[in-house]
């Protein structure tokens, strides 16, 4: 199917490595622009030379830390009018309400929560401004499935589910959609160094990470190419009468009563 995406700009935060790296490679095989923001240059100049001579689109990068204050006014000189932007930075830290301090909780949300948050404020504004646009917030499936050993997360992605729900209802009557996605676990860079860390405290052989995901739909994570071709069919015309939804992309996860 031709989800009519080619010549699209697309600014994608974290889109250096994990979801956010898989979801720049799908925009980028639809023809699309790119602008991949990422706290670490040296990554984004790599696969900005990477995705560009596979590709045959154009990509840019800027590296920032958009979990400080001034850095959506800066990105925005340099990306005034996305037409598509994935707002996909951040990672909350583990633990339960004793275990996560103020500092430790104030941190992961100034990243991911007001992150989101800020972009949505700043982009949502010219999109309306300019009759059409698109805005996808990957979120997270504690959201919906609370955790008290992710409070920190849980509460986050709770808030930003309900922030799209907001947004998202009322977009639509200036051209706009706000949509988030939610993925549960995803076999990502950062997941697999936890349960390899896991396995090698618990097992004695860092080799048996996958042990862990056995009790997963399918036996496995999802692949970050499975959130992105979500995150891409959402953000194209195909699914122009969606806003204002939260899309769980977890193999029914969310629904079992078993936690992973």
């Amino acid at each position: 199917m031709e989800i009519e995406l080619r010549g699209k700009t697309v600014l994608i935060t974290g889109g250096s490595k994990g979801i956010g790296l898989a979801c720049a490679e799908r925009f980028a095989a639809e023809g699309c622009t790119l602008m991949l923001v990422a706290r670490s240059a040296e990554t984004l100049e790599s696969q900005r030379r990477r995705l560009g001579e596979t590709y045959g689109v154009e990509v840019m990068v800027q590296p920032l830390d958009l979990g400080q204050s001034g850095s959506v006014d800066e990105l925005q000189q340099c990306c005034p009018h996305p037409d598509v932007l994935v707002n996909n930075a951040g990672a909350i830290p583990g633990g339960d309400l004793n275990g996560v301090d103020e500092t430790r909780w104030r941190k992961g949300w100034d990243l991911k929560v007001f992150g989101t948050i800020n972009m949505t404020r700043a982009y949502h504004q010219r999109m309306c401004e300019r009759g059409h646009g698109v805005i996808v917030n990957v979120v997270g499936l504690a959201g919906e499935k609370p955790d008290a050993g992710f409070v920190a997360g849980t509460t986050g992605n709770a808030s930003l589910m309900a922030f799209t729900r907001a947004v998202g209802s009322i977009s639509l009557d200036h051209g706009v959609r706000v949509i988030a996605v939610n993925p549960g676990p995803v076999e990502t860079d950062r997941i697999v160094t936890l349960l390899k860390t896991r396995a090698e405290s618990e097992k004695g052989d860092a080799s048996r990470w996958r042990d862990y995901l056995k009790q997963l739909p399918m036996g496995r994570a999802a692949r970050p190419e499975e959130v992105a071709d979500v995150v891409a069919f959402l953000a194209s015309p195909r699914a122009s009468y969606m806003s204002g939804v939260v899309i769980t992309v977890d193999g029914g996860l969310g629904s079992r009563g078993s936690s992973f």
